[in-house]
């Protein structure tokens, strides 16, 4: 008699860490993988360094998601940021916390991360199928059945789990295929946007600022005048606009209005300082410069690629004194240096997105087991569901925990099944 087997689809974080938990129960498991190696995309997250998790309390945790928050509820506490230290710490993979309470491996190198989940893997016994791709689910009697590979041939299975990614990063080979999957299993798919991506402006200036990095600036997104996102962080100009943490975390919050409209980007360049504090400080820039130029006197104030910008926007003739320069001209100035204006016109593709919003609807999903509501022994988990949250390892917990979910979920499910 064989052993009870699970299907794993997708070599991620997600399909590793299901693998990892169903095998740990005993199960068979085979784990497909479409690509030459696994964990692809998570070899180029963080910028390589992979940043597994956030050391921060549940609340947090909870609090950084933006899509379905209570669907995570079960599985963040099934398997918690701590687990997930652990789990690497006692696989060889030893973590350190940086700022903003991200964790990444001490070597700073996303490979061992994955190197450490294949020795899991391998001491376990999961079979890993590279070079597999999944062409269909077959399922019979409302009940997964198998597998139905590309090149023909078939595998039958007790449950499956599908991790099979979004649409971001398409190069890692995230081309939707779990949501083809889930459609025709009769889900619904929400519909999907980029997210935490850079964003596009109307302004062409940006072209002459490209690579300045602003830290310690306060970004605001307005849509008329109602407020859609405001946070202190870093920023980045980009030759078609702008990107960085803090435009990485508003596009989050801000894409679907964006997909409908153009909002309002503005930079408090100077958040530390209030209003009066900002025209002293000009003021004494300019006391100090007394006979100089206008274009001469702003170096203090800002990064010398921003000076020719914030000189043509402020209105204010290049060539004049400083010391004739009007009270009404230097209030424009810190009014300009308060709400340093661009306008946003659409999210960067899914080629820059670090994660896909939208996905498999999580009201059709069990949230502790990962288990669909309409096909029984199928289970779904990683960014394929409609959750996401912003960026610091946030994304990458929701992968850990709803793979161990549904990697436990199918293993008690089969195992309760033959008692």
């Amino acid at each position: 008699m064989r052993m009870s087997r699970v299907l794993v689809i997708g070599g991620g974080a997600a399909g590793m860490f299901a693998a990892a938990a169903a095998a740990e129960e005993g199960m068979e498991v085979f784990l497909y993988e479409k690509n030459e190696k696994l964990g692809k995309k998570l070899y180029i997250t963080g910028k390589g360094r992979c940043n597994i998790t956030n050391d921060c309390d549940m609340d947090t945790l909870l609090g950084s998601v933006m899509s379905n928050p209570r669907f995570l509820y079960s599985s963040f506490y099934g398997c918690t940021n701590q687990d997930v230290i652990s789990f690497f710490e006692d696989n060889g993979v030893p973590v350190k916390t940086e700022r903003g309470g991200r964790v990444f491996p001490v070597s700073d190198h996303s490979s061992d991360v994955i190197r450490g989940l294949e020795r899991k893997l391998f001491s376990l016994g999961v079979k890993i199928k590279l070079h597999t791709e999944v062409k269909d689910i077959r399922v019979q009697d409302g009940k997964f059945k198998g597998l139905v590979f590309s090149d023909g041939s078939t595998e039958e299975g007790d449950a499956c789990i599908a991790a099979t990614g979004g649409l971001s990063y398409p190069s890692t080979g995230s081309d939707g295929d779990g949501y083809r999957f889930a459609k025709k299993l009769g889900h619904t798919v929400k519909p999907c946007i980029p997210s935490l991506v850079p964003i596009e402006t109307a302004e062409t200036w940006v072209k002459e600022i490209q690579g300045l990095s602003l830290r310690n600036v306060k970004a605001t997104v307005l849509d008329g005048k109602k407020k859609l996102f405001q946070e202190f962080g870093e920023m980045l100009f980009t030759h078609y606009g702008v990107s960085g943490p803090l435009i990485l975390s508003a596009s989050s919050r801000v894409g679907r209005k964006l997909a409908e409209k153009q909002l309002t980007l503005e930079i408090d360049l100077k958040p530390a300082l209030d209003e009066e504090m900002l025209h002293r400080r000009i003021i004494r820039d300019f006391e100090e410069n007394v006979n100089r130029q206008f274009k001469n006197a702003v170096g203090k104030l800002f990064p010398a690629k921003l000076v020719p910008v914030m000189i043509k926007l402020s209105g204010i003739p290049p060539e004049k004194k400083v010391n004739v320069i009007s009270k009404e001209e230097r209030a424009a100035l810190v009014h300009l240096i308060r709400h340093f204006t661009m306008t946003l016109t659409k999210l960067r593709d899914y080629g820059e997105a670090v994660i896909t919003k939208g996905g498999i609807s999580t009201k059709e999903i069990d949230p502790g087991t990962m288990e669909s509501k309409l096909v029984k022994n199928m289970y779904f988990a990683g960014e394929v569901l409609d959750v996401d949250a912003l960026t610091g390892g946030f994304n990458l917990q929701i992968a850990w925990s709803t793979g161990y979910a549904a990697g436990k979920g199918a293993a008690q499910e089969i195992l309760g099944e033959s008692v």
